[in-house]
């Protein structure tokens, strides 16, 4: 039986509240050396949204796309998450966070990325939600000094780290301004450092929640879909229920909660129901198998199918299928 229901339309119904077809589902990958240039990373997220009909595209630029104009230098190394490797940061002392300047967000890497989002949404029309990748402000800042020295200058030279996220948060309300100007559905907002492994839920109350609200109230008030993900084990999940978002998301299948428990602790819809090695590793019958459960934790309700992070290079074409032809088979069960 097949659905005459749009994306758009499926994504809208089911963040309202209300019942829907079948749930959505959207997967997601880097795609290294074409997001150097606009059209090449336009052209390989419409062909991957396309080849599989996601119900969502989330585009993925190099994680450096926010911080070139600051300095930063990375090259690809062929890492098999599509990620490039950083080979120059340009905060060296707690005292450069004070001469970040506002860089222009039609400029540089900047600039690509929101030609390559026009491009993209001119391609796939209206009824495709797209939502482009927006760093914490905190991630920005590890990328620009490195995981060890942000932990330094957190806890020795606060007052200077505290001026830099304020600057970095000003840079990305500049470059969410500019993305309102191209019609993408909205953002998806990525956290790393809510991790027990790294801070305390004190810190990350100072150097994280702050930064972190004003960006979503400022995108709140621009865009109509806003995604949040949680990086990484053993999460501070409960810190982020009363964010002000649509989709929570996180790596449900290696870290609580499991999508059940995030059902009672939040308002909107949870993306999840997917472990990336099963993607990876596993056959079609062990990808439609989480679906299958995950659907009995939520019984489709606020539900959207998908996994905790990124796509290997590697994974193979027919678990893609498989993710993708499990939302069918719920068809009418909701």
């Amino acid at each position: 039986m097949a659905s005459s229901w749009t994306s758009r339309e499926r994504l809208e119904r089911l963040l309202s509240g209300e019942a829907v077809d079948r749930p959505p589902v959207a997967l997601w990958r880097h795609f290294p050396v074409d997001d150097q240039r606009a059209r090449d990373l336009a052209e390989s997220h419409v062909r991957f949204c396309r080849a599989y009909g996601w119900d969502l595209l989330k585009v993925s630029p190099a994680a450096s796309y926010p911080l070139l104009t600051w300095g930063l230098q990375d090259e690809w190394r062929g890492d098999v998450w599509g990620r490039r490797f950083i080979t120059h940061r340009p905060i060296q002392r707690p005292e450069d966070w004070t001469r970040l300047t506002l860089p222009h967000p039609r400029q540089g890497a900047l600039g690509m990325t929101l030609d390559a989002l026009a491009f993209i949404t001119d391609a796939l029309g209206p009824q495709v939600p797209v939502v482009q990748t927006i760093f914490s402000p905190l991630i920005q800042a590890k990328y620009l000094v490195g995981e060890e020295a942000l932990l330094v200058h957190m806890r020795r030279h606060p007052q200077a780290l505290l001026e830099g996220l304020s600057r970095i948060t000003e840079a990305t309300m500049a470059y969410l301004e500019a993305l309102a100007s191209v019609p993408v559905a909205g953002i998806f907002y990525a956290i790393q450092h809510a991790q027990y492994a790294w801070l305390s839920e004190e810190e990350y109350r100072r150097f994280g929640r702050p930064f972190d609200l004003a960006l979503l109230e400022y995108a709140r008030e621009r865009f109509w879909l806003l995604m949040l993900h949680l990086h990484g084990q053993d999460i501070m999940f409960h810190l982020f229920t009363d964010y002000p978002v649509d989709i929570w998301h996180w790596h449900d299948r290696e870290t609580s909660p499991t999508l059940a428990e995030a059902l009672e602790q939040v308002p909107g819809v949870v993306c999840g129901g997917l472990h990336r090695e099963t993607l990876l590793l596993g056959a079609p019958q062990q990808v439609q198998a989480e679906a299958r459960e995950a659907y009995q934790q939520t019984q489709g309700r606020r539900w959207m199918l998908g996994t905790g992070c990124v796509l290997a290079l590697t994974t193979p074409e027919g678990n893609l299928r498989a993710a993708r032809q499990a939302v069918e088979s719920f068809l009418g069960e909701a």
